[in-house]
């Protein structure tokens, strides 16, 4: 009788003489050169081995690695910096900040596990030092989600058969209400900065809400002012120590937003002060075709937009004030004002209504009331 040939994932268990120890052998087939491939598992009894073996065959049968990788995490987060992170598609910035995060918090943290042994628990750990370290509850749900993406990476490529990380419940952040400017106060403050080379700057922000790389990094061809409206196309921000002009944060952060009468006229008179800008300049002024360049055409570094702004802030005795309150605070006029939160969102460039919802809710009880009253007018109550 012939014997059968052994197939894939078929395995054999039995107790080795030298040592009393139980082996299973389990198949996985021929190599590229035509080889046959084994994959050898111990135990100290038949049951502990034939258990070994027959999630080996599970995983296997899967398409899964037979064993996880004994390599460390710190080894592998290293290669995944190199590689997944560093072709996946988001902005620089972003990747930028992923490195920084592995290799501060999480290399040092989880470096030493075996990349087949860390748990769960592992992860729980993790959060609970970096929130007793003091850590902003943002930054340390940020650190979870850099370690998730990269362990995602990881049963991607067959290295690891699950994420831990998904284990785990996601950090929770506090909700916090937004710094806004009241209707007075933002006043205020634009009569402080009329007369400042950078007051279309802030007017911009407090009409349409751009963030501080859209602003900096508007041309004057993504400007459209005889029909009243501006493109966001690009940001300008700080990458790896240097400046740049990258993507906007999301799809939805490119978006054309519709300008108000009166900021139409700020931005024509705002364009005649930069040509007389450029004229005393003269060979000196470098074009960028920038809306809201330095005082030689060349980008306005974001630090001294900041510093220009709180000189502003503190003559209107508005100290702490920064780019970002004069978004949030453009938000929150639209909302009083009773425009839907869908356009809001559209008009900052949030990736869902949710974030707008979420970050704004505390502008909203009045609207709220309204509706209240006007559902109790239609019925006649």
């Amino acid at each position: 009788m012939t014997a059968r040939r052994r197939g894939n994932g078929d395995g054999g268990v039995y107790r080795r003489g030298s040592d009393n120890r139980w082996v299973a052998v389990l198949d996985l087939g021929p190599d590229g050169s035509g080889r046959r491939r084994r994959k050898v598992l111990y135990g100290t009894t038949r049951r502990e081995v034939v258990e070994k073996l027959t999630e080996a065959q599970r995983r296997l049968s899967e398409g899964a690695p037979v064993t996880d990788a004994r390599g460390t995490v710190a080894a592998y987060l290293e290669h995944w910096m190199s590689t997944g992170l560093a072709a996946a598609e988001v902005r620089a910035t972003t990747r930028e900040n992923y490195t920084t995060i592995a290799r501060k918090h999480l290399v040092t943290a989880l470096g030493h596990h075996r990349l087949d042994k860390l748990a769960p628990s592992d992860v729980d750990a993790l959060v609970v030092a970096k929130r007793a370290a003091g850590l902003s509850d943002s930054t340390v749900r940020l650190i979870y989600t850099v370690l998730r993406r990269a362990l995602d990476a990881a049963v991607r490529d067959g290295l690891i058969r699950r994420n831990v990380a998904a284990a785990v419940q996601r950090p929770r952040v506090a909700r916090r209400d937004a710094a806004v400017l009241s209707p007075d106060q933002a006043q205020t403050f634009l009569d402080a900065a009329r007369g400042d080379r950078l007051f279309a700057l802030y007017a911009v922000a407090v009409a349409v809400g751009l963030r501080r790389g859209e602003a900096l990094g508007l041309r004057w061809s993504d400007v459209d002012l005889d029909v009243g409206t501006l493109r966001v196309s690009r940001t300008f921000s700080r990458v790896g120590g240097r400046l740049a002009f990258t993507e906007p944060k999301s799809q939805r952060s490119r978006r054309t937003v519709p300008l108000p009468d009166p900021l139409v006229v700020e931005l024509r008179a705002h364009r005649v002060r930069q040509a007389a800008e450029r004229l005393t300049a003269g060979s000196s002024w470098d074009d960028h075709d920038l809306v809201f360049p330095s005082r030689f055409g060349t980008p306005l570094d974001p630090r001294n937009a900041l510093r220009a702004l709180a000189t502003v802030a503190g003559r209107a005795g508005l100290d702490g004030v920064g780019l970002h309150t004069l978004r949030h605070t453009s938000a929150s006029l639209m909302l009083v004002q009773g425009v839907h939160p869908r356009v809001v969102m559209e008009t900052l460039g949030h990736s869902g209504i949710s974030i707008t919802m979420d970050v704004y809710s505390h502008v909203m009880p009045q609207q709220q009331r309204e509706a209240a009253e006007a559902v109790g007018q239609a019925l006649r109550w």
